[in-house]
């Protein structure tokens, strides 16, 4: 789909935002106003979109939160009408069917504290499983990373075994008491 005209497609947005955190990484040991001044733009900034959302629907503002560079920035104010687990939670899910190609699940375990936790299954056959050399560390990093981008607020992501570990075990009894009746004391 093409963009509308003076509007900037996707990788141009991407390509500008990782010069700009060039750009301020080299400013933050820049004595002088330029880093002050970057600071109140953004407070500005971040009023003007917060007043623009006060005055949207419910529909219009669940339409803006789910674009993507939109809803970094809500973020980035602190405006976002989402939970950071709710969030979290959707951004798991996106990465779910990519996970599943590689022979794994992933799952919303939910938040302890400021830390999310994620269930990863890395499948034991077929795909990625325990074979892959890394293959479920990548995942891990990807779902960390995708998590934290979307739900800065939380300070981690852990990242919980799925599969059998969570299911429960089974509960050992002796053959032999399950043989021996009870007989009440003083009886027989």
């Amino acid at each position: 789909m093409a963009e509308p005209a003076g509007r900037l497609a996707d990788p141009a947005v991407e390509a500008r935002l990782a010069r700009l955190d060039e750009v301020l990484a080299g400013l933050e040991n820049t004595p002088g106003p330029a880093l002050e001044a970057v600071r109140l733009l953004t407070e500005v900034y971040g009023e003007a979109l917060a007043r623009v959302l006060d005055g949207v629907d419910e529909r219009l503002g669940a339409r803006l939160s789910a674009d993507e560079l939109v809803g970094h920035l809500m973020v980035l104010h602190g405006v976002h009408p989402q939970s950071p687990a709710d969030r979290a939670a959707r951004a798991v899910e996106r990465l779910r069917p990519a996970v599943r190609e590689r022979g794994g699940d992933l799952e919303w375990a939910g938040i302890e504290g400021e830390v999310a936790r994620v269930r990863l299954d890395s499948g034991s056959s077929g795909g990625c499983g325990g074979g892959c050399g890394g293959g479920s560390a990548d995942i891990a990093e990807a779902v960390r990373e995708a998590v934290l981008a979307v739900a800065p607020e939380l300070t981690d992501v852990e990242i919980v075994p799925g599969g059998e570990e969570r299911k429960a075990a089974p509960a050992f009894v002796p053959l032999g008491t399950v043989k021996r009746r009870y007989v009440p004391q003083g009886a027989g």
